[in-house]
């Protein structure tokens, strides 16, 4: 049987992790942020599709280029936030399915059912966006999760080749497919800056035993 985690390790991941709007003038490693994603990579995905693409926003030239397409009332923490994640998802996936899923035809499930890749896509990256969070808190990062902003701004500064095969990203993402799910600031929070901790449902609430 596994091991159940600490109290130590569910008050990290759960009961005392918040979501931050003010940071600390402390800046997040690249090797930070590597070994964020080598922890949220190993989370499940349906038919291990992996679609989410990220994009790591850690300097003001990147960050100014995401201005435009944000809420007012989410620039100035978006923009002392030392990272900004943008977790996009490739609608063409399936194209490395035969990689992740070799021990079966997956590929032609999604191939030529667009709907059925767009639902899987969107279902799965939000998935990893949630692991992403979870991986973000175990190696001492603090998250500020986001939706407010305009996403048709966000994919056509950063994920172009959805629209145009001259795409300022393809270095990264080639002939991509790309679109925006949702952002999440990455960093080290002010505690004292930290709203009080809103109430949650009580299990009777949101479940049913059946």
């Amino acid at each position: 049987m596994n091991t159940p985690l600490n109290e130590e390790g569910l008050d990290l991941l759960f009961r005392k992790a918040r979501t931050h709007n003010d940071w600390l003038p402390q800046p997040v490693s690249d090797d930070t942020l590597r070994a964020l994603y080598e922890l949220m990579k190993w989370g499940p995905t349906s038919a291990n599709s992996c679609p989410a693409r990220i994009l790591f926003l850690r300097t003001p030239e990147a960050k100014q280029r995401l201005l435009p397409a944000l809420s007012p009332g989410n620039i100035e923490k978006t923009m002392s936030a030392p990272v900004t994640a943008i977790i996009g998802y490739d609608g063409r996936f399936y194209e490395k399915l035969p990689k992740l899923f070799p021990h079966a035809d997956a590929r032609s499930w999604f191939a030529n059912t667009p709907e059925l890749a767009e639902v899987t896509a969107r279902r799965n990256s939000s998935l990893q966006g949630a692991y992403l969070m979870l991986a973000a808190r175990a190696v001492g990062l603090d998250c500020g999760p986001m939706s407010g902003f305009d996403q048709a701004k966000v994919d056509h500064a950063f994920f172009p080749a959805a629209e145009s095969e001259d795409a300022f990203d393809q270095e990264h993402f080639p002939d991509s497919h790309i679109k925006t799910n949702f952002l999440c600031n990455l960093g080290y929070g002010d505690p004292d800056k930290v709203f009080p901790r809103s109430p949650r449902l009580d299990f009777d609430e949101a479940c049913k035993l059946l």
